[in-house]
């Protein structure tokens, strides 16, 4: 079969089992993403039936979806709603990774892992996806609440902590000080060249964008900020930083023009069906034997992401005076992991510093703890709701009883004749 008719048989597998996934996460009342998930990994290579003949092919496709979604949603937000959580995000951050990072050299320590071992998986669960993450908010509509704006401040910090990591995963087993030196001066190259790139862009856009918006030139328009998100996804990745984050400052800079949320509107359709795509391909990466060859290995990551995160990750934003509902939905909201921890495992596999059965567990966990993230998320208002109602309740009645307490004492004083 020519080359193309493959793409395109696989294309239709693709969203073919994100419309069935979809439908039965839908009549089961559970996110859309868990349904996507689950299709992928149907039409996997380690589930009988149809499946991709090269799941390569369709990864510059995913991409495009990280880049659509990561666009949208920096033009949702703006400079003003990540400066409110900025220290937070880059205090509090960096803290909360290596809190986890910590609790899982302890668990290897315990489980007689080496130590590059320990740190691998630390380093692969203390990532959240800020994919699933923003799409779980975004479907409750939670986005712009005080937890969503902290939530997605950590995440960005997470993508930076990504680029570190990605480049000081492969010399671990031969670590020394002048790597450490060149990974610091590189990594900072990427960030002072990035600041001026993102600064012009600022500058340039909101004097380019109010030349647009007129409705006879919606085409150029959504083509203008098209080229804009990718241009600037692609610079960022030139300069070793991710995709997702060029993408969510690209669509910061458009939400301050005038056509932002025209530009917003016009965008969700393309954005929604590459997100699909971009789900179902992570569940064909997941091998459903990995939940079942090494339960031990699976119950202590999965542990670390579920438990161990929501401590760190609910105390860490605590520290910052935030209320206690911020906090532990907070720590909810991280409690699972995603692309950035398979690219992560993956290059520390090829480097040999994790073998293979720690891989598949790890994305095996990734598999449940997505599907658990998306029913905490659901479960914790209700429950914050019940535990508030049942905390008020008592002293909501302790008034009332003062209250009348005071009419029967007022009633019983003799009325002054005027």
């Amino acid at each position: 079969m020519a080359a193309e008719a493959v793409l395109y048989r696989d294309l239709a597998y693709v969203f073919v089992a994100a419309v069935l996934g979809g439908l039965i996460a839908k009549r089961l009342g559970q996110p859309l993403i868990m349904g996507y998930v689950l299709g992928g990994i149907v039409i996997g290579p380690f589930t009988p039936g149809p499946s991709l003949s090269d799941i390569h092919v369709l990864e510059p496709f995913a991409e495009i979806g990280v880049i659509l979604l990561m666009y949208s949603i920096g033009i949702e937000f703006s400079f003003r709603d990540l400066l409110q959580v900025k220290w937070v995000a880059l205090i509090g951050g960096p803290l909360g990774l290596g809190l986890v990072i910590a609790l899982a050299l302890l668990l290897g320590w315990a489980l007689g892992w080496t130590i590059s071992q320990s740190i691998i998986v630390g380093a692969v669960t203390s990532l959240a996806s800020t994919m699933v993450l923003s799409q779980l908010l975004i479907d409750r509509g939670e986005l712009h609440s005080e937890h969503g704006r902290v939530m997605i401040g950590i995440t960005l910090v997470d993508d930076l902590a990504f680029v570190l990591m990605i480049v000081v995963v492969p010399v671990l087993t031969t670590f020394s000080g002048s790597e450490f030196v060149s990974i610091g001066m590189a990594f900072g190259k990427a960030l002072l060249i990035l600041a001026p790139v993102i600064f012009i862009a600022a500058k340039l856009v909101p004097l380019l964008m109010p030349h647009i918006p007129d409705t006879r030139n919606q085409e150029l328009r959504i083509l203008v900020a098209l080229a804009l998100g990718f241009a600037t996804a692609a610079t960022t990745q030139a300069l070793g930083l991710s995709l997702a984050l060029g993408a969510f400052l690209a669509g910061m800079v458009v939400s301050e023009s005038e056509a932002g949320h025209e530009i917003l509107a016009e965008l969700l359709p393309l954005r929604n069906s590459f997100v699909a795509l971009f789900f179902v391909t992570i569940g064909t990466l997941i091998d459903p034997k990995a939940l079942i060859s090494n339960p031990a290995l699976l119950g202590a990551i999965v542990a670390v992401i579920i438990v161990g995160k929501f401590v760190i990750w609910s105390s860490v934003v605590k520290l910052f005076r935030y209320s206690l509902r911020t906090a532990v939905l907070v720590g909810v909201g991280l409690t699972q992991i995603g692309e950035f921890s398979y690219v992560l495992v993956r290059v520390a596999r090829d480097a040999g510093l994790v073998e293979a059965h720690v891989y598949s567990a790890t994305l095996a966990a990734s598999l449940l703890t997505i599907l658990l993230n998306a029913i905490l998320m659901r479960a914790a208002p209700e429950f914050l709701n019940r535990f508030s109602l049942t905390r008020t309740q008592p002293a909501d009645a302790e008034r009332q009883m003062e209250a009348l307490g005071e009419k029967e004492r007022n009633r019983d004083k003799p009325h002054r004749k005027l």
